[in-house]
């Protein structure tokens, strides 16, 4: 019976068959056997022994439930694994098992083998939540909405310049995947306390030839395992991927809001959003991001915790990383995945965006307005205190910035109804958010253009 909900729930299963026991073993055998390719290559054990090794290290030769028979009477996985596959072997064939290591050269090499593979999978995830961010850029770069800082109305944007800049920072999480990727695709064999001396005069190279084997980078120095600052990392940068996708998701639950009603996530016919209320729609995918991402977050921890261990090494990381590096990497995927679906079925209201702009009758121009006037010879200063009561005035009778403008004297010396209503028009204050935006689809589409159906909408608004 399945319980933790990364079995059941949130998951893909590209992503999840990685991390599966039938995986690990997997990779655990693919490095013994490239082990025993090596120790043949220099001459080590007989060639015919390499062979037989590679034959039988799979998991339809090797079981796990032998393994963890074995592991029953001995306690010990990663030596079970090496009976197990000793059993299989033929009598001159199992000598050469596992020849020369400690359990760490096995363990982190086929770590490395994992977490690369899963990082080829969260890069192609990042590449489309990007590619689908610029897709809106390029959809709703003219859309002008209102800004909003401290939850507050400011001054006029647009959705383009939003999404440009979501779609921005996924870049960069590309980026640093593709920083951090060397330094976990690295594998070692340097035996119980890292000096390689159960390998005899040619350890390097025959450390160099498994790698080459395996695609994986030698690991410089190390003790008993590669040094856990390279796995904090990868966590971190996880981390940082959750966060991004919080702050869309969030951002998408806000506009929501009754209130705002400027975006909505996509609503099936036979969709409930309530079992009592139902009228509702609740964003529920984007508050599963929201709260998904902060269990990856909380991974950050123990896997810094991780990083200090004792003298050439201790056990204290391992039950940790059995938690730490499938839920990070399974959620990660899955977040992602989610993330993608929301964006691309999103519904953007845009009545409802023109009448958020109209909500505070021009005040949001204020800013616009203070310059108009310093442009036509007012001192900043006055201009802003003549907009700050004006809008103050404004708010406190609920009525048009306009028409209190036009009652004081100096500013209508200065400017004539026209000339004000040019000024209110939050379409001419978005200074270079269209350029900004043309700029970011013109370097992401020549590399991968990808294009999303997507649609803006304009129906009644519904809570």
């Amino acid at each position: 019976m399945s319980v933790h909900p990364i079995e059941f729930r949130y998951y893909s299963e590209e992503m999840r068959s990685l991390f599966t026991e039938e995986a690990k073993l997997q990779n655990w055998l693919t490095v013994e056997a490239a082990l025993a390719r090596a120790h043949a290559q220099l001459g080590h054990i007989p060639a015919a022994a390499a062979a037989a090794i590679t034959e039988k290290a799979t998991i339809r030769q090797v079981k796990l439930d032998r393994v963890k028979a074995i592991e029953d009477e001995i306690h010990h996985d990663l030596m079970a694994m090496v009976r197990a596959l000793t059993e299989v072997c033929d009598a001159e064939a199992g000598k050469f098992v596992h020849f020369g290591a400690t359990s760490y050269d096995i363990e982190d090499t086929a770590l490395a083998l994992q977490l690369t593979a899963a990082l080829n999978i969260i890069e192609a995830d990042l590449r489309t939540v990007r590619d689908t961010l610029v897709t809106w850029a390029e959809q709703t770069r003219d859309l002008v909405c209102v800004g909003r800082t401290h939850g507050q109305h400011a001054v006029p944007t647009t959705y383009g310049l939003k999404f440009a800049i979501y779609a921005c920072e996924f870049q960069r999480h590309l980026e640093r995947l593709g920083q951090v990727r060397p330094r976990i695709a690295v594998g070692k064999m340097t035996g119980a306390v890292g000096t390689q001396a159960s390998f005899g005069s040619d350890a390097v190279e025959l450390q160099r030839l498994v790698m080459k084997d395996l695609g994986l980078t030698p690991v410089l120095v190390s003790n008993q395992v590669i040094q856990r600052d390279r796995h904090a990392e990868v966590v971190f940068v996880l981390a940082l991927v959750a966060a991004s996708g919080e702050k869309v998701a969030g951002e998408i639950r806000n506009l929501q809001r009754t209130e705002i009603g400027e975006v909505f996530e996509s609503f099936q016919q036979k969709q409930v959003g309530s079992s009592t209320m139902p009228q509702k729609r609740n964003p529920h995918k984007s508050e599963r991001i929201c709260s998904l991402s902060r269990m990856i977050r909380a991974l950050v921890a123990p896997a810094l915790e991780d990083v200090p261990l004792e003298h050439e090494r201790d056990l204290t990381n391992s039950a940790a990383e059995r938690i730490i590096f499938p839920e990070a990497f399974i959620l990660s995927d899955y977040l992602l995945r989610q993330l993608n679906e929301v964006l691309k079925g999103l519904d953007i209201r845009e009545d409802a965006v023109k009448r958020n702009l109209e909500l505070t009758g021009g005040l949001i121009m204020s800013e616009r307005l203070m310059i108009g006037l310093v442009g036509r010879g007012i001192g900043r200063q006055k201009a802003h205190e003549i907009l700050r009561l004006a809008a103050g005035e404004a708010f406190q009778d609920k009525c048009p910035l306009k028409d209190i403008l036009m009652k004081n004297p100096e500013v209508s010396r200065l400017m004539t109804p026209e000339q004000l209503d040019e000024y209110l028009d939050p379409s001419g204050y978005i200074g270079t958010a269209v350029d900004q935006v043309n700029r970011v689809i013109a370097m992401f589409r020549g590399s991968n253009k990808a294009q999303v159906p997507i649609a803006l909408s304009t129906p009644e608004i519904k809570s």
